[in-house]
């Protein structure tokens, strides 16, 4: 950018990644409260409910939505007769996300949130489709009001779904990287490699040579 540049304000992206397909909904906005996030998501998520078929899901048991608490310091209270489980919806830990008006709302349509630990959001592959996003539509360009902005990166989103890459984890590129990591190897403690073997200067023992903690009888 040229030092003429002027920060005229900010836009953020509400994003919903479904990971499997690599399909992205997406929405740019001025600010992110829970007024107008928690809108969009539950607008979002029942054009999705809506689009899957009706015995889709899990079947409606309470040991069915504790299985994905197994493990959890703090767990939610789920309610006493929970329906269907239709979707797993992964979210940052953030204060607007527990809120119980909204977790409500996501029980009765069969959602089950899990929260992502704090400093943890890289296990929200949210974060990386966003990030993906970002590169592609602001790199390079001199964008100067929040409404371009936003413009640039619908329009990158939209580009995506068009020919998307579904996220996996342990995929082929996570198995070329263990091959290329068993292929090398490391240097005493120091986290570097090399791509073969260092020679070890070996120092001949004499023959007569004994430790001294040894005796002969």
């Amino acid at each position: 950018m040229p030092h003429e540049y002027v920060r005229n304000g900010t836009a953020k992206l509400m994003t919903l990644l479904h990971p499997a397909s690599g399909q992205v909904r997406v929405k740019g906005v001025r600010g992110t409260p829970n007024v107008v996030l928690h809108a969009w998501l539950q607008q979002e998520i029942e054009d999705v409910l809506r689009r899957l078929p009706p015995d889709s899901g899990l079947p409606a048991r309470r040991e069915v939505w504790l299985q994905w608490q197994h493990g959890l310091s703090v767990r939610i209270t789920l309610p006493h007769k929970p329906p269907r489980l239709r979707m797993l919806l992964v979210m940052d830990n953030l204060a607007g996300h527990l809120t119980p008006r909204f977790v409500g709302w996501l029980f009765e349509h069969g959602v089950m949130p899990l929260y992502t630990p704090i400093a943890g959001s890289w296990l929200n592959l949210a974060e990386s489709m966003q990030h993906i996003l970002v590169q592609r539509a602001l790199a390079g360009q001199y964008l100067q009001t929040p409404a371009d902005i936003i413009e640039n990166l619908e329009q990158a989103a939209r580009a995506w779904n068009e020919d998307p890459t579904p996220f996996t984890w342990g995929g082929r590129r996570y198995a070329r990287r263990h091959r290329a990591r068993e292929r090398l190897h490391r240097l005493a403690a120091s986290g570097a490699c090399a791509v073969r073997p260092v020679r070890r200067r070996s120092r001949a023992v004499p023959a007569q040579w004994q430790p001294p903690w040894q005796t002969a009888h």
